[in-house]
């Protein structure tokens, strides 16, 4: 069916048939209890093969919502429906902001791909955490991790202080933690990936990771876009701060071997999809071998087919994310997955 309607959402502007989606997908949950068994029953999936437990988390399925999705948690429990193990929202930043110009969303379709600018466009931490705390009183079965960034105009020397106030107010409320310094989108954001910079950051965040007795898994979000030399200061980090995992990788700033007509290829921001399928699984096989697996990856880039995912898993990935390959490839992509990991 997907195919079928997949032409007429695609003569649209992405950002506004993203919206335009979701808000029906979450009315239809909410008005219809008949409608939402169905869905579920349509591409949910329970196979006990599929759980796993990674970094002290029950995970249903290993397949997962990544962040940028549902910035603002506003569709959790609809996309829940759609089978998946876990869904990250935000990047969310301590105070609202409209994030960059529109368009800022462009899809390049003979590479099956996206570039987006959208530059941490969210309601601020205090709206998220509010409407998490209602879904979490709701439903607790539903792992939810919260992705966590710096305001636009929070300058880099004072950054520490953004995702300390993100971590705080979202304690309570989610699984996991993700730190975000890999975003393109934001101007400076990704110098906070430098050795000095980004160990102080995740060690600050450490040592507040307690409470009532209680610590949340944090994980790293990086760039592809990093040399071996810098995947080597990470695998170092990572074990320094004693954090819980990575998350490889964002969105790429490469635009080579595309085919896309260079008016769109060449739009600033973060390209994902396929074109980010192979590196993405190169930074993962790397990670892991170089840890010799001392921590969890999740794979996320260009997973558009169940082979994708098991490349990821098989590289060294405990768990994946789906983003625009979900948008490509439809919702029954994630039944598919979890078929093919099963088998």
């Amino acid at each position: 069916m997907y195919r079928l309607i997949k032409p007429l959402f695609f003569k649209f502007d992405p950002e506004k048939v993203h919206y335009f989606v979701v808000q029906r997908l979450k009315w239809f949950h909410e008005h219809f209890p008949l409608g939402k068994t169905i869905i579920r029953s349509s591409f949910d999936i329970h196979i006990k093969g599929l759980e796993r437990e990674v970094f002290g988390i029950k995970f249903r399925n290993p397949v997962g919502l990544a962040a940028g999705f549902d910035k603002n948690g506003e569709y959790v429990e609809a996309l829940s429906d759609l089978g998946f193990g876990f869904i990250e929202v935000g990047t969310v930043t301590p105070l609202p902001q409209p994030g960059n110009d529109q368009p800022r969303m462009f899809r390049l379709t003979e590479d099956e791909a996206i570039i987006n600018r959208m530059g941490f466009n969210n309601k601020g931490v205090d709206t998220l955490a509010e409407r998490l705390r209602v879904l979490k009183l709701k439903d607790k079965s539903i792992v939810i991790g919260g992705n966590i960034g710096k305001n636009k105009n929070t300058p880099n020397e004072d950054a520490v202080s953004d995702y300390v106030k993100c971590f705080d107010r979202l304690f309570d409320v989610v699984d996991y933690f993700v730190v975000n310094v890999s975003s393109p989108n934001t101007p400076g954001l990704r110098a906070l990936q430098e050795k000095g910079p980004l160990t102080l950051l995740l060690k600050t965040l450490q040592e507040r990771n307690h409470k009532d007795g209680i610590s949340r898994p944090i994980l790293l979000k990086i760039a592809p876009d990093l040399t071996n030399e810098q995947l080597d200061d990470i695998v170092e980090i990572v074990m320094e701060a004693g954090i819980a995992g990575v998350i490889a990788t964002n969105t790429t700033i490469d635009r080579s071997g595309l085919t896309t007509a260079a008016e769109i290829a060449n739009e600033a921001g973060g390209l994902s999809g396929k074109p980010l399928t192979a590196r993405s699984t190169e930074v993962i096989r790397y990670l892991s071998q170089k840890s010799n697996k001392a921590f969890p990856i999740i794979g996320v880039g260009g997973i558009h087919s169940p082979q994708d995912a098991k490349d990821k898993i098989e590289a060294g990935a405990s768990l994946v994310q789906l983003y625009t390959g979900f948008i490509y490839e439809g919702p029954g992509i994630v039944k598919r997955i979890c078929k093919a990991l099963v088998e």
